[in-house]
């Protein structure tokens, strides 16, 4: 080899060792694509995460696959809603997954329901009242001044887990902090029309939502939580719905809409589909997209 060409590799080498690199320091495993948001927001470049599900997906029956174990075992951090949503399948991928450090009551294990007040909590559940959640409703993050609270808790957590970056994790809290807030008010303006306005849904998602924005539920497509529709349903929500009206119908991008198509018939109420989260929409490619879009179609629905 001659000493030029050896002069070029050492050169070539010297430069890859002394220039910058930016490396994810911790893996998160997330069970809905609303906290990887809230992690791309907090963690940026210090962050890996992962959806296990989508826009398009019910987070209530998600499949244990091996691809979603093995990401559990490699996580430093596992994020997921909660007060019960993912009862179904979460406790199967950590007990598979065998990760000591992503178990409940462990700093890699974090529920962001349990940092906000949770509405909707019941004392005594059985299997006669559907598919209710003891410990409450569990679509936190439907309302964004939870979504402050999660977000001030989780930031802290990351702090927790990696240390040597909590200035880092400070900034981006507090940047995102600033911005957030100052479109929470800016949503609340925007939205004052929808006040009062009711509203029925498909499965009782939209608590959260409704309860920040003043509006009022005027009745479920579902019998019970998590029952499918029935007929002589629809005839009595219609029927109801002559004595209490409503401005529309809701439903979720994962949610079939011939209930919503039917109702709607029977009524001539419009049928809006919400994005639920983020992803539900071409347009919602974040958290703040995702309140933007929400608004601005509930507001076209009830002009």
């Amino acid at each position: 080899m001659s000493m030029k060409k050896l002069n070029k590799i050492i050169l070539s080498c010297t430069l890859i060792l002394s220039s910058p690199t930016v490396l994810a320091e911790l893996n998160v495993f997330t069970c809905e694509p609303e906290w990887k948001a809230l992690l791309d927001e907090l963690g940026k470049e210090q962050v890996k995460s992962f959806s296990a599900t989508t826009a398009f997906q019910d987070p209530h029956h998600i499949e244990a696959r091996p691809s979603l174990i093995s990401k559990v075992r490699r996580a430093d951090l596992v994020v997921c809603s909660g007060a019960e949503l993912e009862a179904a399948w979460l406790p199967l991928l950590i007990r598979q997954a065998a990760n000591g450090n992503v178990l409940p009551g462990k700093d890699g294990y974090f529920e962001a329901s349990r940092f906000v007040e949770r509405l909707e909590v019941n004392k005594h559940v059985d299997r006669s009242m559907g598919d209710v959640h003891g410990g409450g409703n569990p679509h936190v993050h439907l309302d964004p001044r939870r979504i402050t609270k999660i977000a001030a808790a989780l930031s802290q957590r990351l702090i927790t887990l990696d240390p040597a970056n909590a200035t880092l994790y400070q900034r981006y809290h507090t940047d995102f902090e600033q911005r957030w807030l100052t479109a929470i008010d800016r949503w609340q303006q925007q939205a004052l029309p929808l006040k009062g306005v009711a509203i029925v849904v498909h499965h009782k998602d939209w608590v959260y939502l409704f309860d920040w924005l003043g509006i009022k539920l005027a009745g479920a497509l579902e019998p019970k939580p998590g029952l499918p529709t029935t007929v002589g349903h629809i005839v009595k929500l219609k029927n109801r719905l002559k004595t209490t009206p409503a401005n529309m119908i809701v439903h979720t991008t994962y949610q079939n809409s011939r209930a919503a198509d039917r109702l709607a018939q029977l009524t001539a109420l419009p049928v809006v589909e919400l994005p639920y989260t983020v992803g539900g929409d071409a347009r919602v490619t974040n958290l703040f997209t995702l309140f933007d879009v929400t608004i601005n179609k509930l507001l076209e629905a009830n002009k």
